[in-house]
């Protein structure tokens, strides 16, 4: 039976965590995804001090063996290890809590007060689970389900 990308995806981070954790990385995200006529099994990494290609590669290495082993995926995919980068995606809650106090952009599918795209400093999570940021001297708050993308901003330092 084929699974779903989410199937897949919950799948893979369960085998996969545990060997990351164990070299000293964080798992950002996990993605299963198509494109063109191609399958990506793409997996974020993280950790405090920052991301080089040989972790990517390590990480790779270490988790490619278990992929094979546990076998969550039918069809021919490509693996991808890589870094989170400077501006990162945020999709889950987990990913709007750990930037909180960061610059963020978030854009929705539909205008609020004229705009569809707004940056300020992310806030915890409204108690609905509403995506808040300061504005300039304001609070901005959206339901989740009104925004469409949200990154952080790494603004570079002259």
């Amino acid at each position: 039976m084929k699974k779903s990308s989410g199937g897949v995806v919950a799948a893979v981070r369960a085998a996969v965590v545990p060997v990351i954790e164990g070299l000293g990385y964080s798992v950002w995200d996990v993605e299963y995804v198509k494109e063109g006529a191609d399958m990506y099994l793409r997996i974020s990494i993280d950790r405090p001090d920052g991301i080089t290609i040989d972790d990517c590669e390590t990480v790779h290495r270490a988790i490619d063996p278990v992929l094979d082993e546990v076998d969550p995926i039918e069809e021919a995919y490509h693996l991808e290890v890589s870094s989170t980068g400077i501006e990162r995606d945020l999709r889950t809650d987990a990913h709007f809590d750990a930037c909180v106090g960061k610059e963020v952009e978030v854009r929705l599918y539909a205008p609020t007060d004229g705009a569809k795209s707004w940056t300020g400093i992310l806030l915890p999570r409204g108690e609905n689970g509403e995506i808040r940021l300061t504005v300039g001297e304001t609070e901005k708050s959206f339901p989740r389900a009104a925004v469409a993308a949200a990154k952080t901003v790494f603004r570079f330092e002259d």
